[in-house]
């Protein structure tokens, strides 16, 4: 079940707790002014020169007491206002469901909440996969969080601090320390919450850890409810059979890829294609060994394609590849490594298959529905022309 959280009771209370602290101390430096001044407008009303000196002697210790209450209400304001902040960054933690968005208010919030950050990593653990890290003031690529005892106990929180050579390279930049604490949601961890320094000698202390820990506890159910979400959004993205992304995302997709094309003035292509003479496969096997037939292609496919590229199935025994950066050429060169994965060895009981494709490049003219009806189109000339074979959409010929 996904589940999103408001702003929370105690960080509603804190904010209130500042602003009686903003108004008590107002009112308390307006009481002392009138004090002060109705025994200013006393002294003067005497005459002599020991009146004179103690009006001196007023208005030196009123002086004196008006700044010491401004640097007291400054402070206040200066507190209220880290607190507003901090207080915004929480309630924003729960205003989303997307993981990436919540990782990186999570982030943001992490690096104001403690003093003296330059940098925050979570980490998130993922059973049976690599860990999903995202950071804030540092390539996410390489980053690292502060994980907890190698012996497997659960502490509270982790603090670290790093040396470096007399001649390391560009010191400024080097981080000197950090904390990490626990991400955990239902009692269970889930990953880590690290913030990082560059000041030498930054040590941290329980205020620190009492802020993390903070902002970790509000983290930790939001980070888990979008990344509960989004692999139900994956799993109603993929088609059951084969894995590859289902119809319904294609189109959508192909759509914003188009947009995205025409705005950025950037190459898309597109590939359409199917097995052929796959009807007589089934008619043979049966729809069952058919359908193995059609996930194992699909699985072929799936291992030559490129990690920018995205298949799909498109329905029956048809399929699609998008080409994001792609002309026709690399259009065409795919088709060949997809007809020699499915094509190079036997599928089964159906034996060894070919595929018809065709394919198209984005026009200045097209909306997703004619790039594809093109590709389409393309595709069964490609038939009958002979099969185990592609065409491009802007070409009559084989």
């Amino acid at each position: 079940m996904v589940r999103c959280n408001g702003p929370s009771g105690p960080v509603t209370g804190a904010l209130r707790s500042m602003n009686l602290l903003l108004i008590a101390t107002s009112v308390g430096l307006g009481v002392l002014v009138v004090v002060l001044l109705i025994l200013l407008v006393t002294l003067v009303k005497r005459s002599g020169k020991r009146a004179d000196a103690r009006v001196t002697d007023v208005v030196r210790v009123l002086e004196t007491r008006m700044d010491e209450l401004g640097q007291e209400l400054a402070g206040a304001v200066e507190r209220a206002e880290e607190e507003g902040r901090r207080s915004r960054f929480l309630g924003e933690i729960a205003g989303t469901i997307e993981l990436d968005e919540v990782l990186a208010r999570t982030l943001e919030a992490a690096t104001g909440a403690v003093r003296e950050i330059d940098a925050s990593v979570v980490r998130l653990d993922n059973p049976g996969d690599k860990p999903t890290v995202a950071a804030h003031g540092l390539s996410a690529d390489g980053a690292e969080a502060v994980t907890g005892p190698p012996d497997g106990s659960r502490a509270r929180a982790i603090e670290v601090s790093y040396r470096y050579a007399d001649d390391a390279e560009d010191p400024a930049r080097q981080i000197h320390g950090g904390l990490a604490v626990p991400l955990e949601e239902s009692g269970g961890r889930i990953g880590y919450l690290s913030v990082f320094t560059r000041a030498p000698g930054r040590r941290f202390d329980d205020d620190d850890v009492r802020r993390l820990e903070e902002l970790s506890l509000r983290a930790g159910p939001a980070i888990e409810n979008a990344r509960r979400f989004r692999e139900a959004r994956q799993l109603a993205d993929l088609d059951g059979l084969t894995g590859l992304h289902n119809r319904r995302y294609f189109h959508e997709t192909l759509a914003r890829e188009c947009a995205r094309a025409h705005r950025y003035s950037r190459r898309l292509s597109l590939m359409v294609f199917d097995i052929d003479d796959f009807k007589n496969v089934n008619d043979r096997i049966g729809h069952l060994a058919g359908d193995a037939v059609l996930a194992e292609a699909a699985g072929r496919a799936r291992e030559v394609v490129r990690s920018a590229d995205i298949p799909c199935r498109v329905g029956g025994d048809e399929f699609a590849v998008m080409l994001p950066e792609s002309g026709l050429e690399q259009a065409e060169q795919l088709f060949g490594r997809i007809q020699t994965a499915i094509s190079g060895r036997p599928i089964g009981q159906a034996g060894r298959l070919k595929i018809s494709a065709g394919v198209a490049e984005l026009q200045a003219e097209d909306d997703s529905i004619s790039f594809f009806e093109r590709a389409d189109e393309a595709l069964y000339r490609a038939k009958e022309a002979g099969k185990g074979r592609s065409m491009s959409a802007e070409s009559r010929s084989a």
